[in-house]
């Protein structure tokens, strides 16, 4: 089998004609506009505050939440699980916001900038 396009297939051994399909006319629009409704970056993000014990470990951290669930309350409910993996026990949310304010708070999150 070879390349068909323009109505007809180009076989990888000789150029003969012999298909009437364009595969690349029906795969590229779905793939395009799958591609062009991706998210490019979230939307919505959380700055928060969380701790280790044994020894006290504290940090401020930022990170994106799907835009679905940008509330304070949603937040903690993500960062917990999140965190938790890595022996973090969430404080508290200090805000949710957008793309408008991450430049801001990157500096301060230092490490725990988008980590989680």
């Amino acid at each position: 089998m070879g390349l068909i396009c323009d109505n007809r297939e180009l076989s990888l051994h000789n150029n003969t004609p012999s298909r009437h399909i364009c595969p690349m006319k029906h795969i590229l629009p779905p793939l395009f506009l799958l591609l062009m409704t991706a998210p490019v970056s979230a939307a919505c993000y959380a700055d928060y505050k969380a701790k280790q014990d044994n020894p006290l470990r504290l940090h401020y951290g930022v990170a994106a939440l799907p835009d679905a669930k940008c509330s304070k309350q949603d937040a903690a409910e993500i960062l917990r699980k999140r965190i938790a993996k890595d022996g973090w026990t969430l404080l508290n949310v200090v805000s949710v916001f957008d793309d408008s304010k991450l430049d801001k708070k990157k500096g301060d999150a230092g490490d725990f900038f988008l980590r989680y």
